[in-house]
């Protein structure tokens, strides 16, 4: 009996079943979130081994506490010269392995409930970089219109120049629509934001905006 309960928490048999099962055959992720995962285990179990004193094949689900996981993030934050984003990125993953392995075990409920109880940092965005008037130029000159492809990206470079939309904004748009107008021969793009509020933009003039 003793040794199935140290078989059951024992922490590398969770891991290789969270890592080969649940990343690739439940969740599908991309091979990168499955990368950045793995990258995070394998930290956490190097720096609990040496913190516990034990092989990494040795090492048990309750040598993880939330004691060790602050110091683990602090670790990554202080030596590793980790950014806060990078930080929040490992801290999501052991995160995910914790409730991985409560519900299928349930007596590490509270054990997974403590774990999550730390939270991500909040971190200041990046500066946003621009470009000058001769380089938006060049940027606008470099696709060919001699072809789809370079038609294309121009119209798609001209759309980001003249909507100043954030790559994320992009994302949720809910319809983009190419149609001409009947009094002039400019394209442009119909982007719907949400049910009462659109945007018209340009991608055949040039930049619109000083």
């Amino acid at each position: 009996m003793e040794g199935a309960v140290n078989n059951r928490a024992a922490l590398g048999s969770w891991i290789r079943r969270f890592l080969m099962e649940y990343l690739v055959g439940e969740r599908n992720l991309a091979r990168n979130t499955q990368q950045s995962y793995r990258d995070a285990v394998r930290l956490l179990v190097v720096f609990t081994a040496a913190k516990a004193h034990k092989k990494a094949d040795e090492l048990l689900i309750p040598d993880i506490d939330a004691d060790l996981l602050r110091a683990f993030l602090r670790h990554i934050e202080e030596k590793r010269k980790c950014s806060i984003s990078s930080r929040n990125q490992r801290l999501a993953a052991i995160h995910a392995l914790a409730g991985f392995i409560a519900e299928r075990c349930p007596e590490y409920l509270e054990w997974c409930a403590q774990l999550r109880a730390i939270k991500s940092k909040r971190s200041a965005p990046a500066p946003v970089c621009y470009l000058e008037k001769p380089e938006i130029d060049a940027l606008l000159d470099a696709p060919s219109p001699a072809t789809k492809l370079g038609s294309r990206d121009r119209a798609l470079l001209l759309f980001l120049y003249n909507s100043g939309a954030p790559r994320k904004k992009l994302q949720n748009y809910a319809s983009m629509t190419s149609a001409c107008t009947a009094a002039q021969t400019a394209r442009y793009l119909r982007c719907v934001f949400t049910a009462r509020a659109a945007r018209f933009v340009s991608v055949r003039c040039g930049p619109q905006r000083p």
